[in-house]
């Protein structure tokens, strides 16, 4: 399972604070959801109807969309939120204390072999056909992305619905339907460096010593390190997303001795940390999310997420339900998933710098406008807002890595967790100690 700490996806929360200052978006839902419980809708038509229990990680649960799903067919969802260790934990141990898991694609690994998660029949998903071909296929317009680490393709499919292992070619039965993926890269402040960065070398470029920083996560970070010290040639890897020991030894390796020399400013572990370095000047270069770079460009602030010439290290997200569903729920639970899919939610996903499982939907609940600024790669032809409100970008700017295809196209490798996590998190431990 993920090595992530309760703060990790902090960036990737689908609902945006109404001042980001003064909270992170991990702890605004985690209060929503976990506070409440049970979303506080009126007790009208869902008299008959099942309450669905859906465990996963506070980032991933919007009581803006549970809210809208009630209204449009009046079944109330129940968020479970806990860590990201916590999910891959409870669908190893307490299958029946869910009725629907929102998790990473790098998790199947651990979970599948349990059984206790079972294929989703595609004969009952409606848009399954209309999945974009990134998860499918492993392709983006036509083209095959980089496949390192857990691609969704590898884990995407079942020969059964209650198979333990992955098949090779696409069938009938889904591990998970997705629900939002996006593609990381480094974030910078070009006012600060004065010239061109186009390489994750740069990373560990003396010439910014002091002023970079990594994030503190394990698993995310030794894939940073990695994609740093292939680029400045130190090391071509078979598989960033699963390396020996050797490797992970000589990837540490390099991270001590740019440590040592004072390279890194920060190891960063929580979203609003990662702002304030950036924002404050104390760092120009760093791994960072894309919400972190919005968030500090609303200050006024110089930041861009940086398109590298080595591409983007890609994660993912998806439903999936375990084996324990039964009766009424089984059908509300495919109920939400077809509504998921429908566009509303994708609409919502989009608007918020992540990418949705079928497009075309989405794209019938968006404003041309935006359309053409979140997924075209066009300058926004106005002012560009979340869901709350809250300007994200100014009318003329240009998404940052530009069009979907430009951006999602250009995946080096995937988040994934190795054969050999528990030694990389050993040696990891000794880069933040050293």
């Amino acid at each position: 399972m993920s090595d992530r700490k309760p703060h990790d996806r902090t960036a990737r929360s689908i609902v945006s604070p109404a001042n980001p200052r003064s909270t992170t978006r991990r702890r605004l839902l985690q209060g929503a959801a976990a506070g409440a419980g049970m979303l506080a809708f009126p007790f009208v038509h869902a008299q008959e109807k099942p309450t669905l229990r859906y465990l996963g990680t506070a980032v991933n649960q919007s009581n803006e969309i549970a809210q809208k799903f009630f209204e449009d067919t009046g079944i109330r969802i129940q968020y479970i939120p806990v860590t990201t260790d916590d999910v891959g934990r409870r669908a190893l141990t307490a299958p029946h204390s869910f009725d629907l898991i929102d998790t990473e694609y790098f998790a199947l690994r651990n979970i599948m072999p349990s059984g206790n998660l079972v294929g989703i029949d595609t004969k009952r998903i409606k848009y399954a056909d209309k999945i974009t071909p990134l998860f499918t296929r492993g392709e983006v317009d036509g083209k095959p992305v980089g496949d390192q680490g857990t691609a969704p393709k590898k884990v995407m499919f079942l020969e059964s619905p209650s198979a333990k292992t992955f098949a090779a070619e696409p069938t009938q039965y889904m591990t998970l339907i997705p629900t939002t993926y996006n593609a990381d890269t480094l974030g910078i402040r070009p006012d600060l460096i004065g010239r061109p960065v186009e390489s994750w070398s740069e990373l560990l470029n003396p010439e910014f010593k002091g002023k970079a920083a990594t994030l503190n996560i394990p698993s995310i970070g030794i894939m940073d390190a990695a994609m740093a010290v292939e680029a400045a040639g130190i090391h071509k890897y078979a598989d960033k997303g699963n390396m020996t020991r050797e490797e992970i030894d000589l990837t540490i390796k390099t991270l001590i001795e740019a440590k040592r020399n004072g390279q890194f400013r920060a190891l960063w572990r929580d979203f609003n940390e990662s702002v304030s370095l950036m924002a404050s000047g104390e760092v120009v270069i760093q791994s960072m999310w894309s919400p972190a770079v919005t968030q500090v460009r609303s200050m006024g602030i110089a930041c861009t997420f940086q398109p590298l010439k080595e591409g983007y290290r890609a994660w993912a997200s998806g439903f999936g339900l375990p084996r324990t569903l039964a009766g009424a729920k089984v059908d509300a639970a495919y109920e939400f998933i077809n509504w998921f899919l429908d566009g509303w939610a994708g609409a919502y996903l989009n608007r918020q710098g992540y990418y949705s499982a079928v497009l075309e939907t989405a794209k019938e609940n968006m404003e041309p406008y935006e359309w053409d600024y979140w997924m075209e790669g066009k300058p926004a032809a106005q002012d560009i807002t979340a869901p709350d409100g809250r300007l994200l970008e100014k009318a003329g700017t240009v998404r940052d890595g530009g069009s979907y295809n430009e951006r999602m196209g250009a995946i080096a490798c995937w988040n994934s967790v190795m054969d050999e996590n528990a030694y990389m998190i050993q040696k990891w431990n000794e880069f933040v100690a050293a």
